[in-house]
């Protein structure tokens, strides 16, 4: 059974690596004769780390033949409908589904989290070639609000959850080996930092590191960056550390998802500002903190009755310090997890729909 998977792979984001390693994983499970090709921004990087066909994504015409071939098309998952992070973007994975449907073939798009779409023209392209794929899931309730704003009702659409929901979390000596490395051991509470470069982020940077400060010298504590992104958010980390009056330690390293998820594991406490930071945090049941730049990052939280810190440009170092204590002093097995156990549940259903919509 062959399908082609569009997406933002291959340029070593550890949220959308994990997307795509834990949709695979899913499928695989279901598929077992699955043979999927990934169109990827680097080919070589997707084929090694996640065992599948890879074409480079300015390849159209390799592209067009892969479509031409498959059973199915997966746009997804990820925010790759809307035009705030990019203008040209959303054309580009409209043209790859849209070349789908003119050779016939179903297109599903997979847990994506949609919009913003601003612009009349924008508006118009999603109303037309989204109207028309076959089925539709996406992540959270502000996607949902989003379509029924574009006027996307005729595809079969479910509110699902976020692929990596779905993953199965691994050991956490495989992030206690990574942190022996850089001589760290436990005896301490580690607070686990996930954050990236955005427009205006100086008050959170400078927020933030007086926030950490606090938190050093009142509790007993190690802060400790976790890079999403390879190399762009070891940069950001490194940049904050140096407005700290105490140390911090950055893992200056490119890991996998098992590694990432592992490391989340290990933290007492996640602060994060990348949406899968915060996910993984879930999947590990790792109490976290969230900090948005994106409507994404409030949807995720809202979808486990938690709220962010503030934003950007209104959070504030009292707010970190104060909500980072009251997660130190909850015991991280006392979480109720039953919302996020739904959205795991939810998260599966993906693959299982995907599978549902080849098979008829």
């Amino acid at each position: 059974m062959n399908i082609v998977v569009s997406g933002y792979y291959g340029s070593k984001n550890g949220g959308d690596e994990a997307m795509l390693a834990s949709m695979l994983e899913v499928l695989r499970e279901k598929i077992p004769d699955l043979s999927a090709t990934v169109i990827s921004i680097n080919p070589e990087y997707t084929r090694k780390r996640h065992r599948v066909e890879a074409v480079e994504r300015r390849e159209i015409w390799t592209i067009i033949k892969k479509i031409r071939a498959a059973d199915l098309l997966i746009s997804g998952g990820g925010s790759l409908l809307q035009n705030v992070t990019s203008g040209r973007s959303l054309y580009y994975y409209l043209a790859i589904i849209f070349f789908a449907l003119m050779f016939g073939r179903k297109v599903m798009l997979y847990a994506q989290g949609i919009g913003p779409i601003r612009g009349w023209l924008a508006h118009k392209f999603m109303n037309v070639i989204i109207n028309r794929v076959d089925l539709i899931t996406v992540r959270d309730h502000g996607s949902l609000e989003e379509l029924s704003r574009l006027g996307i009702t005729r595809p079969k659409i479910f509110c699902t959850a976020d692929p990596v929901l779905a993953i199965k979390p691994p050991t956490l000596d495989i992030g206690e080996k990574i942190l022996s490395r850089y001589s760290i051991v436990r005896a301490e509470k580690f607070i686990g930092v996930a954050i990236r470069h955005w427009i205006d982020w100086e008050n959170f940077r400078r927020e933030l590191a007086v926030a950490l400060d606090r938190i050093v010298e009142t509790t007993d504590s190690k802060i400790i960056f976790l890079p999403m992104k390879f190399p762009e958010d070891i940069r950001a980390a490194q940049s904050t550390v140096e407005l700290m009056k105490n140390s911090a330690t950055v893992l200056d390293d490119e890991f996998t998802t098992q590694e990432i998820l592992s490391l989340v594991g290990c933290m007492d406490v996640l602060i994060g500002v990348r949406l899968h930071a915060l996910i993984f945090a879930g999947v590990m049941n790792v109490p976290m903190l969230g900090i948005s730049y994106d409507p994404k990052i409030e949807r995720f939280l809202d979808s486990i009755g938690e709220k962010p810190l503030g934003t950007f440009s209104d959070v504030t170092a009292q707010k970190i310090f104060d909500e980072t204590l009251i997660k130190l002093s909850t015991p991280k097995n006392s979480r109720d997890d039953k919302l996020l156990k739904q959205l795991g549940d939810l998260a599966r259903m993906n693959a299982k729909l995907a599978v549902e919509l080849i098979r008829n």
